[in-house]
């Protein structure tokens, strides 16, 4: 009875080694996992915060750039080149918010997968622990005996102390496990609230942006007006006006003779050229709401005086898209103080299609494009007082009418 005693006290002193040695080694481990998890999404959330607070300080301060443009408003031409460059960058920030909100809508969604996840998994540890501890509590100490005893030999012995051991390393790792994950659902609730409030953020951004930018327009629209309204300047404004086309045609019948030029090249070296094959053109502004402005001799809005008028304007919605008319290569893709952002692509045969004001331009010069494909978006850029796309056509070196190609 004494030497099973001192055996089994020799086993305990044995069984408590291996456990403390095999158990902190298990338990470094985990708290080197849980350090690494922890200290991960808790930067994840601090950035989170950072971004949010970036995202507040980034909105355009209306008030400031209103007081920049204030010195260049008696050079009308200067005034609208600044505002539309603020213009632009309003429209930039715009999509850049946009497509933050897409990307964060896809962070909430994986983040709410994750956290349903964890949430899951610690319910299926609660419930396998509770029948653990049971376990342990009713059965401990007569399982543990039982073990021991029932052993043959010496060796034999050993290994059951090591069986023993590792069921209590594994009841401890599934504790730290049990932990562990519980912090990362906490951590994956603050998550989602940072991710969320930053898409609050975003969606708030948009709002005071998009108010920004019509803020801009309508103050354009009010100053262009005024200008050319103002009785004492009228006959400066009519001139200035005539100059304004004339400096557009001058562009255009440029761009005209460089694309003649290189036709003629290449005619010369190799005989193929764009050639027109009388297709009905698409409707340019497919978002349009009506044609605010035909093509023809018309009494000018602003200086109460009949001009010609060599496009049609379409009142369509800032943003919305202007599609190519026709199968053709972009000659310009470009800024002019006069017709904002335009493009200006040739279709053949000396046939050329404009499309002016836009607030943005997706393609470039030497591009080819196909009918009803997307080129630029409708805006207010250049003179202009309100969203809408001019669109013109040109045959031969002049203006004609839009109507003639277009399906009514």
């Amino acid at each position: 009875m004494k030497l099973k005693k001192s055996v089994i006290g020799v086993l305990a002193v044995v069984l408590a080694v291996c456990v403390v040695f095999k158990t902190d080694s298990s338990t470094s481990v985990a708290q080197e996992l849980t350090s690494d998890s922890i200290k991960e999404k808790e930067e994840q959330i601090e950035a989170a915060e950072q971004e949010k607070k970036e995202l507040q300080d980034s909105l355009t301060d209306l008030k400031k750039v209103k007081e920049e443009l204030e010195a260049s408003k008696n050079d009308l031409a200067k005034y609208v080149e600044e505002l539309d460059s603020n213009l632009a960058d309003i429209e930039k920030k715009i999509a850049e918010l946009k497509q933050l909100i897409e990307e964060k809508e896809a962070e909430i969604a994986e983040t709410e997968k994750n956290l349903e996840e964890a949430q899951k998994i610690e319910q299926e540890q609660y419930e396998a622990m509770k029948v653990r501890i049971k376990f342990m509590y009713e059965k401990s100490d007569e399982f543990y005996l039982e073990t021991l005893f029932s052993a043959e030999s010496f060796g034999d012995i050993l290994n059951k102390a090591d069986y023993i051991e590792q069921l209590s390393a594994y009841d401890r790792e599934k504790l730290d496990e049990y932990a562990l994950n519980s912090q990362m659902i906490q951590l994956y609730k603050e998550e989602l609230e940072a991710e969320k409030e930053i898409l609050d953020e975003a969606k708030a951004g948009v709002v005071a942006e998009q108010a920004a930018l019509e803020s801009l327009i309508s103050e354009k629209e009010q100053q262009i007006t005024a200008y050319q309204s103002d009785i004492s300047n009228k006959e400066a404004a009519i001139k200035e006006y005539e100059d304004d086309i004339a400096t557009q045609n001058a562009v255009i019948s440029a761009l005209e003779k460089a694309v003649a030029e290189e036709k003629a090249k290449l005619l010369a070296e190799n005989g193929t050229v764009i050639t027109y094959d009388g297709g009905v053109f698409a409707w340019p502004a497919p978002s349009y709401t009506r044609v605010s402005s035909d093509y023809g001799t018309r009494m000018h809005p602003t200086l109460g005086v009949e001009k010609f008028h060599n496009g049609i304007d379409l009142a369509a919605p800032s943003g919305s898209s202007i599609l190519a008319a026709y199968d053709g290569k972009v000659v310009a893709s470009d800024y002019n103080a006069s017709m904002g952002n335009y493009v200006m692509i040739d279709h053949g045969n000396d046939l050329y299609t404009i499309y002016m004001h836009a607030s943005a331009l997706y393609v470039s010069k030497g591009d080819i494009v196909v009918k009803g494909q997307k080129i630029a978006a409708v805006g207010s850029t250049g003179r202009s007082t309100g969203p809408h796309l001019h669109f013109g056509v040109r045959l031969n070196g002049s203006y004609v009418s839009p109507w003639n190609y277009l399906s009514q």
